[in-house]
């Protein structure tokens, strides 16, 4: 992987839906590793975007950091970093053209899910709405982080398999745990004996969830 101080700095950000200056509502799609934009966006044809922009960004040579989310964050650095301030700047853009975050999901699949659920939990406040499908709390890798702040009732899906060969079912549970420690009104959803992948229930509660946002 790159070696600068920014690896996800000026990367594409894909986009599908009606533009970001149209939009009543703004979705954030955060591929997997091994993944690319186009393929996290894919899923937005299975869902109700009709009046939401939506923007997946690209992670350098397709991986947001380069160990497994357990890792010690150190050997996640610099492009943990680099992904939580890219998240950080599509927020900031989402915003400079009309749309708060209150009015913003942010959605992640496997290693763009923890992210996903990462970035949330250290930069609390209310968002439309955070989905983190296969995927849970980087937190300091191998040791619990202290999280403060609230989300103020953000809507949170977590949806995993109980025998998902990357994320742990435990970590999962504890995730949710944390985020309804932050005020986040958490949906779990442990499904039995699934794969590592994204199911009809979840694109379906996703759906849901973003029509509430839009309208």
């Amino acid at each position: 992987m790159s070696t600068t101080s920014s690896p996800h700095e000026g990367l594409p950000v894909l986009t599908a839906g009606v533009p970001l200056a149209q939009a009543a509502a703004a979705l954030i799609m955060i591929h997997g590793r091994g993944a690319s934009a186009e393929d996290i966006l894919s899923l937005a044809a299975e869902l109700n975007i009709q009046q939401i922009a939506c923007l997946a960004p690209q992670a350098a040579q397709g991986a947001w950091y380069p160990q497994r989310f357990i890792a010690p964050v150190a050997q996640n650095e610099p492009y943990l970093s680099s992904a939580l301030a890219m998240l950080s700047g599509l927020l900031a853009q989402v915003a400079a053209a009309g749309i708060p975050a209150a009015r913003t999901v942010i959605l992640g699949f496997s290693q763009g899910a923890c992210l996903a659920l990462e970035y949330a939990a250290r930069n609390p406040q209310r968002y439309g709405g955070l989905v983190a499908l296969s995927g849970a709390l980087i937190e300091n890798g191998d040791q619990p982080r202290d999280y403060t702040g609230s989300l103020e009732g953000t809507p949170a899906l977590l949806g995993c398999s109980d025998v998902d060969a990357h994320i742990p079912k435990g970590r999962v549970e504890r995730s949710a745990e944390l985020l309804r420690g932050l005020e986040a009104e958490v949906d779990l959803r442990i499904y039995p004996g699934m794969g590592h992948t994204v199911n009809r229930d979840e694109l379906a509660a996703v759906t849901a969830l973003l029509t509430r946002v839009a309208s």
